[in-house]
């Protein structure tokens, strides 16, 4: 049985196939596409955010990368049913919470950066909407996206290796434990 997610609370309407035994590539941005994530502090902040959703949430990791301006997360949900909102919501909002507390506290003349113009949502660290998710069932397509999400970095001419990038699974796969988040390997791939 297909479950599907809709974001109803904005114009857009973000379908999300959660669909049992199926991956998930997913892509969400800064707000505005600004460079949030250049920051070590909001990237250990997102790597504590996502190893808190995946207990929660039961997920397995299998790949990321944290570009300055946007993520790339592929995971594979492990119960039947599941809610890809519901684990980027997770995964999001902590980090949104911390950033835009930090700059109240710390750098209120950057809020200008976060303010959105709106009275009920002032300030936003991520783009408004749900962001890209594709799902994925098969080998070849998991393979080439893990490809995709590490050379990332090096396709944006910020390293000239995929594991020279540290946020990212690249360096884990190659050498596990040595990444900043540890992937799930024992479960890759599984499709039924």
């Amino acid at each position: 049985m297909i479950k599907v997610d809709s974001n109803v609370s904005h114009r857009k309407t973000c379908r999300r196939l959660n669909t049992p035994n199926q991956a998930h590539e997913l892509t969400f941005s800064c707000f505005h596409n600004q460079k949030f994530l250049s920051s070590p502090r909001t990237c250990q902040w997102l790597l504590e955010s996502i190893d808190s959703a995946r207990q929660k949430l039961d997920f397995s990791l299998w790949g990321y990368v944290f570009m300055p301006d946007h993520v790339h997360l592929l995971i594979r949900p492990r119960q039947k049913a599941y809610s890809i909102s519901e684990i980027l919501k997770r995964i999001k909002t902590p980090v949104a919470v911390r950033a835009i507390g930090y700059v109240k506290n710390n750098n209120p003349a950057d809020l200008a950066r976060l303010a959105t113009g709106q009275t009920y949502r002032p300030y936003r660290f991520w783009q408004k909407g749900g962001g890209y998710d594709r799902n994925i069932n098969r080998i070849d397509t998991l393979l080439e996206s893990i490809r995709y999400i590490h050379n990332n970095p090096v396709r944006k001419g910020l390293v000239d290796h995929p594991g020279k990038w540290y946020y990212s699974s690249a360096l884990e796969w190659k050498d596990p434990g040595k990444g900043p988040l540890r992937i799930d390997r024992s479960d890759w791939p599984v499709f039924v």
